[in-house]
Protein backbone atom coordinates (compact mmCIF):
# COMPACT_ATOMS: atom_id res chain seq x y z
CA UNK A 1 0.00 0.00 0.00
CA UNK A 2 1.21 3.62 -0.45
CA UNK A 3 1.49 5.14 2.09
CA UNK A 4 1.49 9.22 2.35
CA UNK A 5 4.76 11.06 3.54
CA UNK A 6 3.73 10.83 6.99
CA UNK A 7 0.94 10.07 9.73
CA UNK A 8 -1.46 12.91 8.39
CA UNK A 9 -2.29 11.19 5.04
CA UNK A 10 -2.64 7.52 6.92
CA UNK A 11 -4.81 8.57 9.71
CA UNK A 12 -7.19 5.37 10.11
CA UNK A 13 -10.68 6.43 11.73
CA UNK A 14 -13.79 6.04 12.58
CA UNK A 15 -17.37 5.20 12.10
CA UNK A 16 -20.62 3.51 11.24
CA UNK A 17 -24.73 2.61 12.16
CA UNK A 18 -25.86 0.53 14.84
CA UNK A 19 -26.86 -2.98 14.04
CA UNK A 20 -29.70 -4.87 16.21
CA UNK A 21 -28.51 -7.00 19.14
CA UNK A 22 -28.01 -10.72 19.79
CA UNK A 23 -31.34 -12.58 19.59
CA UNK A 24 -31.74 -14.49 22.87
CA UNK A 25 -30.40 -11.87 25.28
CA UNK A 26 -30.34 -7.96 26.51
CA UNK A 27 -30.05 -6.30 23.13
CA UNK A 28 -28.17 -3.45 25.10
CA UNK A 29 -25.96 -3.24 28.10
CA UNK A 30 -28.46 -1.53 30.63
CA UNK A 31 -31.90 -1.55 28.52
CA UNK A 32 -33.93 -4.51 27.25
CA UNK A 33 -34.96 -3.25 24.11
CA UNK A 34 -33.07 -3.10 20.87
CA UNK A 35 -30.91 0.11 20.05
CA UNK A 36 -32.32 1.28 16.69
CA UNK A 37 -29.75 0.82 13.83
CA UNK A 38 -28.55 4.03 11.69
CA UNK A 39 -25.25 5.42 13.15
CA UNK A 40 -21.99 5.28 12.70
CA UNK A 41 -18.78 4.94 15.51
CA UNK A 42 -20.53 1.68 16.81
CA UNK A 43 -21.41 -0.82 13.93
CA UNK A 44 -22.63 1.25 10.90
CA UNK A 45 -26.09 -0.42 9.19
CA UNK A 46 -28.70 -1.98 11.04
CA UNK A 47 -29.97 -4.58 11.24
CA UNK A 48 -33.71 -4.33 14.13
CA UNK A 49 -36.53 -6.49 13.13
CA UNK A 50 -39.13 -4.81 11.87
CA UNK A 51 -41.25 -3.71 14.67
CA UNK A 52 -38.45 -4.08 17.47
CA UNK A 53 -38.68 -1.53 19.69
CA UNK A 54 -36.79 1.79 18.94
CA UNK A 55 -35.64 2.79 22.33
CA UNK A 56 -31.89 3.82 22.91
CA UNK A 57 -29.67 3.46 25.45
CA UNK A 58 -28.26 6.82 26.11
CA UNK A 59 -24.95 5.15 27.25
CA UNK A 60 -24.17 3.92 23.59
CA UNK A 61 -25.10 7.15 22.16
CA UNK A 62 -23.04 9.38 24.65
CA UNK A 63 -20.18 6.93 24.03
CA UNK A 64 -20.37 7.02 19.94
CA UNK A 65 -20.86 11.33 20.09
CA UNK A 66 -17.66 11.50 23.03
CA UNK A 67 -15.65 9.09 20.51
CA UNK A 68 -16.47 11.09 17.26
CA UNK A 69 -15.29 14.21 19.23
CA UNK A 70 -12.02 13.07 20.18
CA UNK A 71 -11.27 11.01 16.48
CA UNK A 72 -11.81 15.11 14.99
CA UNK A 73 -9.84 16.27 18.01
CA UNK A 74 -7.23 14.34 17.17
CA UNK A 75 -7.07 14.48 13.54
CA UNK A 76 -6.75 18.17 13.83
CA UNK A 77 -3.94 18.02 15.90
CA UNK A 78 -1.95 15.80 13.41
CA UNK A 79 -0.90 18.14 11.35
CA UNK A 80 0.64 20.23 14.15
CA UNK A 81 1.61 17.80 17.00
CA UNK A 82 4.96 17.45 15.33
CA UNK A 83 6.83 20.26 17.67
CA UNK A 84 4.91 19.55 20.69
CA UNK A 85 5.63 16.04 23.20
CA UNK A 86 2.73 16.92 24.94
CA UNK A 87 0.56 16.66 21.94
CA UNK A 88 2.01 13.76 20.76
CA UNK A 89 1.44 12.00 23.79
CA UNK A 90 -2.72 13.14 24.11
CA UNK A 91 -2.74 11.83 20.44
CA UNK A 92 -1.29 8.20 21.16
CA UNK A 93 -3.13 7.84 24.11
CA UNK A 94 -6.58 8.99 22.06
CA UNK A 95 -5.16 6.44 19.56
CA UNK A 96 -4.57 3.73 21.84
CA UNK A 97 -8.35 3.37 21.98
CA UNK A 98 -10.35 5.22 20.15
CA UNK A 99 -10.78 3.15 16.89
CA UNK A 100 -11.38 -0.36 19.42
CA UNK A 101 -13.77 1.44 21.24
CA UNK A 102 -15.90 1.67 18.12
CA UNK A 103 -14.90 -1.51 16.63
CA UNK A 104 -16.03 -3.53 19.28
CA UNK A 105 -18.83 -1.97 19.84
CA UNK A 106 -19.95 -2.22 16.54
CA UNK A 107 -19.35 -6.09 16.91
CA UNK A 108 -21.27 -5.93 20.20
CA UNK A 109 -24.71 -4.57 17.76
CA UNK A 110 -23.32 -7.33 15.28
CA UNK A 111 -24.22 -10.59 17.24
CA UNK A 112 -27.32 -11.18 16.05
CA UNK A 113 -26.18 -11.00 12.33
CA UNK A 114 -26.98 -14.32 10.33
CA UNK A 115 -27.00 -12.90 6.68
CA UNK A 116 -30.54 -12.82 6.45
CA UNK A 117 -32.26 -10.83 3.45
CA UNK A 118 -33.38 -8.41 5.46
CA UNK A 119 -29.97 -7.62 7.08
CA UNK A 120 -28.03 -8.10 4.01
CA UNK A 121 -30.31 -5.33 2.40
CA UNK A 122 -29.35 -3.08 5.47
CA UNK A 123 -25.46 -3.62 5.05
CA UNK A 124 -25.66 -2.65 1.80
CA UNK A 125 -27.52 0.48 1.96
CA UNK A 126 -25.98 1.58 5.20
CA UNK A 127 -22.27 0.49 4.84
CA UNK A 128 -21.55 -0.16 1.17
CA UNK A 129 -23.20 2.75 -0.51
CA UNK A 130 -22.20 5.24 1.75
CA UNK A 131 -18.56 3.50 1.00
CA UNK A 132 -18.88 4.05 -2.39
CA UNK A 133 -20.75 7.46 -2.69
CA UNK A 134 -18.05 9.03 -0.08
CA UNK A 135 -14.97 7.38 -1.51
CA UNK A 136 -16.01 8.74 -4.70
CA UNK A 137 -16.70 12.22 -2.82
CA UNK A 138 -13.31 12.22 -1.41
CA UNK A 139 -11.21 11.11 -4.85
CA UNK A 140 -13.29 14.41 -6.45
CA UNK A 141 -12.61 16.69 -3.50
CA UNK A 142 -8.76 15.42 -4.08
CA UNK A 143 -8.86 16.20 -7.61
CA UNK A 144 -10.55 19.80 -7.53
CA UNK A 145 -8.36 20.70 -4.11
CA UNK A 146 -4.81 18.96 -4.65
CA UNK A 147 -4.29 17.53 -7.93
CA UNK A 148 -6.89 19.10 -10.96
CA UNK A 149 -4.44 16.74 -13.50
CA UNK A 150 -5.17 13.70 -12.11
CA UNK A 151 -8.93 12.17 -11.52
CA UNK A 152 -8.62 8.50 -9.27
CA UNK A 153 -11.12 6.94 -8.31
CA UNK A 154 -9.68 3.79 -6.17
CA UNK A 155 -12.65 2.02 -5.27
CA UNK A 156 -10.42 -0.84 -4.08
CA UNK A 157 -8.03 1.29 -2.22
CA UNK A 158 -9.92 3.09 0.70
CA UNK A 159 -8.41 6.74 1.28
CA UNK A 160 -8.71 8.38 4.47
CA UNK A 161 -11.70 7.78 6.47
CA UNK A 162 -13.39 5.39 4.27
CA UNK A 163 -11.65 2.49 5.42
CA UNK A 164 -13.52 2.11 8.07
CA UNK A 165 -16.94 1.27 5.65
CA UNK A 166 -15.26 -1.18 4.21
CA UNK A 167 -13.70 -2.86 6.67
CA UNK A 168 -17.38 -3.17 8.92
CA UNK A 169 -18.67 -4.83 5.60
CA UNK A 170 -16.20 -7.25 5.99
CA UNK A 171 -16.36 -8.12 9.74
CA UNK A 172 -20.02 -8.65 9.42
CA UNK A 173 -20.54 -10.54 6.56
CA UNK A 174 -17.72 -12.74 8.38
CA UNK A 175 -20.31 -12.91 11.55
CA UNK A 176 -21.79 -15.81 11.15
CA UNK A 177 -18.47 -17.85 11.09
CA UNK A 178 -17.17 -16.45 13.76
CA UNK A 179 -20.12 -17.18 16.09
CA UNK A 180 -19.34 -20.73 14.94
CA UNK A 181 -15.90 -20.90 16.01
CA UNK A 182 -14.76 -22.33 19.19
CA UNK A 183 -12.03 -19.85 20.08
CA UNK A 184 -12.99 -16.90 17.97
CA UNK A 185 -10.90 -14.36 19.48
CA UNK A 186 -7.54 -16.11 20.23
CA UNK A 187 -8.06 -17.24 16.36
CA UNK A 188 -8.46 -13.41 15.30
CA UNK A 189 -5.52 -12.69 17.10
CA UNK A 190 -3.50 -15.14 15.25
CA UNK A 191 -5.03 -13.84 12.02
CA UNK A 192 -3.67 -10.17 13.36
CA UNK A 193 -0.77 -10.91 14.35
CA UNK A 194 0.02 -13.31 10.70
CA UNK A 195 -1.25 -9.65 8.78
CA UNK A 196 1.10 -7.78 10.69
CA UNK A 197 4.23 -9.31 8.96
CA UNK A 198 3.06 -9.78 5.84
CA UNK A 199 3.86 -6.98 3.64
CA UNK A 200 3.32 -8.26 0.73
CA UNK A 201 -0.89 -7.98 1.35
CA UNK A 202 -0.92 -5.10 -0.93
CA UNK A 203 -3.63 -2.06 -0.36
CA UNK A 204 -6.68 -3.89 -1.70
CA UNK A 205 -9.78 -2.81 0.55
CA UNK A 206 -6.97 -1.76 3.11
CA UNK A 207 -6.77 -5.34 4.08
CA UNK A 208 -4.34 -4.85 6.50
CA UNK A 209 -6.24 -2.64 8.45
CA UNK A 210 -9.21 -5.04 8.15
CA UNK A 211 -7.27 -7.83 9.89
CA UNK A 212 -5.25 -6.25 12.39
CA UNK A 213 -8.15 -4.43 13.90
CA UNK A 214 -10.36 -7.87 13.49
CA UNK A 215 -9.68 -8.35 17.42
CA UNK A 216 -11.46 -5.79 18.23
CA UNK A 217 -14.18 -6.95 16.24
CA UNK A 218 -14.55 -10.27 17.52
CA UNK A 219 -14.00 -9.36 20.53
CA UNK A 220 -17.47 -7.54 20.38
CA UNK A 221 -19.30 -10.20 18.88
CA UNK A 222 -17.77 -12.19 22.30
CA UNK A 223 -19.03 -9.69 24.98
CA UNK A 224 -22.60 -9.57 26.37
CA UNK A 225 -24.57 -7.07 28.54
CA UNK A 226 -23.18 -7.75 31.86
CA UNK A 227 -19.34 -6.92 30.75
CA UNK A 228 -20.72 -2.87 29.74
CA UNK A 229 -22.39 -3.29 33.28
CA UNK A 230 -18.77 -4.30 34.73
CA UNK A 231 -17.00 -1.31 33.46
CA UNK A 232 -19.86 1.27 34.37
CA UNK A 233 -18.77 -0.23 38.22
CA UNK A 234 -17.60 2.83 40.39
CA UNK A 235 -14.64 1.11 41.68
CA UNK A 236 -13.65 0.47 37.63
CA UNK A 237 -13.97 4.62 37.19
CA UNK A 238 -11.95 4.72 40.43
CA UNK A 239 -9.29 2.70 38.80
CA UNK A 240 -9.68 4.20 35.32
CA UNK A 241 -8.06 7.61 36.95
CA UNK A 242 -4.65 6.17 37.79
CA UNK A 243 -4.66 3.96 34.49
CA UNK A 244 -4.78 7.14 32.23
CA UNK A 245 -2.24 8.70 34.47
CA UNK A 246 0.22 6.20 33.99
CA UNK A 247 -1.18 5.97 30.23
CA UNK A 248 -0.15 10.07 29.88
CA UNK A 249 3.08 9.40 31.89
CA UNK A 250 4.31 6.82 29.60
CA UNK A 251 2.79 8.33 26.56
CA UNK A 252 4.94 11.50 27.19
CA UNK A 253 8.16 9.40 27.78
CA UNK A 254 7.63 7.35 24.79
CA UNK A 255 6.46 10.32 22.54
CA UNK A 256 9.53 11.22 20.71
CA UNK A 257 10.63 7.78 19.57
CA UNK A 258 7.15 6.02 18.97
CA UNK A 259 5.95 4.83 15.68
CA UNK A 260 2.23 5.81 15.81
CA UNK A 261 1.87 3.88 12.58
CA UNK A 262 1.66 0.89 15.07
CA UNK A 263 -1.85 2.54 16.34
CA UNK A 264 -2.58 2.86 12.75
CA UNK A 265 -2.50 -1.27 11.91
CA UNK A 266 -2.11 -0.36 8.29
CA UNK A 267 1.45 -1.60 7.48
CA UNK A 268 3.79 -4.59 8.45
CA UNK A 269 6.70 -4.64 10.62
CA UNK A 270 9.34 -5.15 7.76
CA UNK A 271 7.41 -2.14 6.71
CA UNK A 272 8.27 -0.30 9.49
CA UNK A 273 11.73 -0.72 9.36
CA UNK A 274 11.54 -3.77 11.80
CA UNK A 275 11.82 -7.28 12.22
CA UNK A 276 9.66 -9.67 11.24
CA UNK A 277 8.75 -11.00 14.86
CA UNK A 278 7.70 -7.00 16.17
CA UNK A 279 4.71 -7.33 14.32
CA UNK A 280 3.23 -10.15 16.66
CA UNK A 281 4.83 -8.67 19.69
CA UNK A 282 2.96 -4.96 18.96
CA UNK A 283 -0.13 -6.70 18.07
CA UNK A 284 -0.46 -8.39 21.40
CA UNK A 285 0.82 -5.03 23.46
CA UNK A 286 -1.31 -2.73 21.78
CA UNK A 287 -4.25 -4.75 21.71
CA UNK A 288 -3.46 -5.22 25.75
CA UNK A 289 -3.11 -1.35 26.60
CA UNK A 290 -5.82 -0.76 24.34
CA UNK A 291 -8.37 -3.09 26.00
CA UNK A 292 -7.25 -1.05 29.15
CA UNK A 293 -8.17 2.52 27.65
CA UNK A 294 -11.40 1.14 26.09
CA UNK A 295 -12.37 0.00 29.25
CA UNK A 296 -11.39 3.14 31.41
CA UNK A 297 -13.00 5.53 28.40
CA UNK A 298 -16.34 3.49 28.91
CA UNK A 299 -16.00 3.61 32.80
CA UNK A 300 -16.30 7.38 32.73
CA UNK A 301 -19.11 8.12 29.68
CA UNK A 302 -22.30 9.29 31.53
CA UNK A 303 -25.31 6.44 31.22
CA UNK A 304 -28.42 9.09 31.93
CA UNK A 305 -29.38 11.01 28.97
CA UNK A 306 -27.24 14.20 28.40
CA UNK A 307 -27.52 17.31 26.25
CA UNK A 308 -25.46 15.52 23.47
CA UNK A 309 -26.75 12.55 24.08
CA UNK A 310 -29.71 12.70 21.03
CA UNK A 311 -26.67 13.57 18.91
CA UNK A 312 -25.25 9.58 19.00
CA UNK A 313 -27.45 8.93 16.18
CA UNK A 314 -26.12 11.45 13.94
CA UNK A 315 -22.33 10.29 14.30
CA UNK A 316 -21.93 8.93 10.74
CA UNK A 317 -22.23 12.24 9.17
CA UNK A 318 -20.06 13.95 11.98
CA UNK A 319 -17.61 10.65 10.84
CA UNK A 320 -17.82 11.18 7.29
CA UNK A 321 -18.27 14.74 6.65
CA UNK A 322 -15.33 16.34 8.98
CA UNK A 323 -12.79 14.61 7.13
CA UNK A 324 -13.72 16.89 4.19
CA UNK A 325 -12.58 20.01 6.72
CA UNK A 326 -9.86 18.93 7.90
CA UNK A 327 -8.11 17.63 4.50
CA UNK A 328 -9.28 20.64 2.82
CA UNK A 329 -7.74 22.81 5.46
CA UNK A 330 -4.09 20.88 4.62
CA UNK A 331 -4.69 21.17 0.90
CA UNK A 332 -5.45 25.05 1.49
CA UNK A 333 -2.14 25.19 3.19
CA UNK A 334 -3.77 26.50 6.63
CA UNK A 335 -1.43 24.67 9.48
CA UNK A 336 1.77 25.62 7.24
CA UNK A 337 0.22 29.60 6.68
CA UNK A 338 -0.56 30.04 9.97
CA UNK A 339 2.41 28.44 12.01
CA UNK A 340 0.98 29.73 15.29
CA UNK A 341 -1.37 26.67 15.42
CA UNK A 342 1.54 24.45 16.70
CA UNK A 343 1.52 26.65 19.91
CA UNK A 344 0.40 25.53 22.61
CA UNK A 345 -2.99 28.45 22.71
CA UNK A 346 -3.07 26.98 18.66
CA UNK A 347 -3.76 23.46 19.64
CA UNK A 348 -6.54 24.46 22.20
CA UNK A 349 -8.19 26.54 19.17
CA UNK A 350 -7.88 24.04 16.84
CA UNK A 351 -8.98 21.41 19.65
CA UNK A 352 -12.08 23.37 20.02
CA UNK A 353 -12.94 24.32 16.49
CA UNK A 354 -13.13 20.48 16.31
CA UNK A 355 -15.21 19.45 18.82
CA UNK A 356 -17.91 22.18 18.08
CA UNK A 357 -17.49 21.64 14.47
CA UNK A 358 -17.83 17.73 14.44
CA UNK A 359 -20.60 18.17 16.65
CA UNK A 360 -22.33 20.44 14.54
CA UNK A 361 -22.44 17.90 11.84
CA UNK A 362 -23.78 14.88 14.00
CA UNK A 363 -27.31 17.40 14.40
CA UNK A 364 -30.40 15.96 13.53
CA UNK A 365 -30.76 18.52 10.50
CA UNK A 366 -27.16 17.55 9.19
CA UNK A 367 -27.86 14.05 9.38
CA UNK A 368 -31.69 14.61 7.69
CA UNK A 369 -30.01 16.78 4.80
CA UNK A 370 -27.46 13.40 3.89
CA UNK A 371 -29.49 10.96 4.72
CA UNK A 372 -29.40 10.48 1.32
CA UNK A 373 -26.05 9.33 1.56
CA UNK A 374 -25.79 7.68 4.86
CA UNK A 375 -29.27 6.02 5.46
CA UNK A 376 -30.35 5.18 1.63
CA UNK A 377 -33.96 3.78 1.72
CA UNK A 378 -33.19 1.93 -1.95
CA UNK A 379 -36.43 -0.21 -1.87
CA UNK A 380 -36.56 0.33 -5.51
CA UNK A 381 -33.07 -2.09 -6.08
CA UNK A 382 -34.82 -4.79 -4.10
CA UNK A 383 -36.95 -7.31 -4.45
CA UNK A 384 -39.90 -7.21 -1.85
CA UNK A 385 -39.95 -10.12 0.55
CA UNK A 386 -42.37 -13.00 0.28
CA UNK A 387 -45.72 -13.12 1.77
CA UNK A 388 -44.89 -14.61 5.48
CA UNK A 389 -41.46 -13.90 5.63
CA UNK A 390 -41.54 -10.53 7.78
CA UNK A 391 -43.29 -13.18 10.54
CA UNK A 392 -40.75 -15.48 10.38
CA UNK A 393 -38.29 -13.06 10.76
CA UNK A 394 -40.10 -12.26 14.07
CA UNK A 395 -40.22 -15.69 15.14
Amino acid sequence: MVQAPHGYERTPLPLAREPESAPHTAPVAMADTPTPAVELPAGPVATTRPGASTKRDAFFDNAKYLAIVLVAVAHFWEPVMDGSRATKALYLIVYSFHMPAFIIISGYFSRSFTAKPYQIKRLVTGVAVPYFVFEGGYSLFKWVADDPHQLDFSFQDPWFLTWFLIALFIWRLTTPLWRMVRYPLPVALTIAALASFTPSMGSDLDLQRVLQFLPYFVLGLCLKPEHFQLVRRREVRMLAIPLFAAAVAFAYWVAPRFQTDWLYHNMSAQQLDHVWWAGPVMTLAVFGCSLLLTAGFLSWVPRRHMWFTALGAGTICGYLLHGFLIKGAGFAGLFETYSWLSDPAGEVLLSVVAAVTVTLLCTPPVRRAFRFATEPEMNWAFREEPAGASGARKS
